[in-house]
């Protein structure tokens, strides 16, 4: 792309993510969340030494409706507990396998998520599966910091979701062991970033409307409209300097090699208005001012998502990736969309899941 067309595209991503009215994007305004207990650090005594670290573990389980849980994780790497919904099968009695379930840029901590817009629950409730869902790390990219942010503060996602939860759920849950992974918008980068860090650990991976590109200047333009305009924290202590090699090892493109053996679903629009960008969809409520902002500013983040998810899906080609790609004519970037993409998506991740 040549530099003038990458600047312009740019400055209409920035524009298109961090604009406040946003329907098709997470909303800036964040729902109160159930308060969670954090862990007390460790007092030394006599015979502990004085940095001694609490071990991650399940800290607490409670029942919410018939098939749905509220499982508090404490994480050792980030020092506090996390709290995850969980979807469980019909018949706990019989092993399942996990689906890691990433909400977008607001991380579960405001309104925008699978539980508030879409019909996940009702959709695996005869799905032989268990549907964990993190509430936290907005504006994270569900990824490892390399520093402490003095907004976003600590994050160590990649170390919490690949290393200390899956072994406590396992365990907890009575799983299969076997896993995969989907996440939307923010996630749908991170989905393959994580399945990088940890080749062994999903059998599939589902990108819904993610970019992938992110050592790149437009990737990296998508990811500052995310982290520093909507969430005020400083991408440079997320992967360090922009031109250094920490944005490099967390760009799915340039290691899309390390993704040989993990199925790998990408789903994008067009950005051109479709089926559920009308006045009638269910999410728009019949409000012109929503209608027009996910048209306008959803068509435009969801044109240069089009765009990152054909060079991955070059890069997936080139390394022999297994790869399903779902391109659709039309489609902004906004949740009923990715209510069909799970839907479309799910038979075939079921069977990833199922194989000996």
């Amino acid at each position: 792309m040549r530099a003038a067309a990458r600047t312009t595209m740019a400055a209409v991503l920035a524009v298109a993510i961090a604009a406040p009215g946003l329907a098709a994007a997470e909303p800036q305004q964040a729902r109160p969340q159930p308060t969670v207990p954090q862990p007390v650090a460790p007092q030394p005594s006599g015979t502990a030494p004085a940095q001694a670290v609490v071990p991650s573990r399940i800290v607490s389980v409670d029942k919410i409706g018939p098939q749905e849980e509220r499982i508090v994780a404490y994480s050792a790497a980030m020092n506090r507990n996390i709290p995850l919904t969980v979807l469980r099968p019909r018949d706990t009695g019989k092993s399942a396998p996990n689906l890691y379930l990433l909400n977008g840029a607001g991380g579960g901590e405001d309104d925008a998520t699978w539980q508030e817009k879409t019909d996940y629950a009702k959709f695996f409730a005869d799905k032989h599966v268990n549907v964990i869902t993190p509430i936290g790390g907005a504006f994270s990219y569900y990824t490892d910091w390399e520093r402490e942010d003095p907004v976003l503060g600590r994050n160590k996602w990649q170390t919490f979701l690949t290393e200390e939860l899956p072994p406590l759920l396992d365990e907890e849950l009575g799983s299969t062991g076997a896993n995969a992974v989907a996440g939307i918008s923010m996630a749908g980068t991170s989905v393959l970033n994580l399945a990088i860090a940890a080749p062994k650990l999903y059998r599939a991976a589902a990108a819904y409307s993610g970019c992938a590109r992110t050592s790149d200047p437009l990737g990296q333009a998508y990811i500052r409209t995310v982290v520093e305009d909507r969430g005020r924290g400083d991408i440079t202590n997320m992967w360090g300097p922009l031109d250094g090699p920490g944005w490099r090892a967390n760009d799915p493109y340039l290691n899309a090699d390390k993704l040989r053996g993990t199925k790998v679903y990408l789903t994008t629009g067009t950005g051109l208005p479709g089926e559920y960008d009308t006045l009638g969809a269910r999410l728009i409520k019949g409000d012109p001012a929503v209608l027009a902002d996910q048209v306008l500013l959803g068509g435009a983040i969801e044109a240069t998502v089009y765009s990152c998810t054909q060079q991955m899906r070059e890069a997936l080609d080139r390394a022999n990736v297994d790869t399903t790609v779902v391109t659709r004519p039309t489609g902004t970037h906004s949740w009923q969309y990715w209510e069909a993409d799970l839907h479309r998506t799910w038979p075939s991740i079921a069977k990833d899941l199922a194989r000996n």
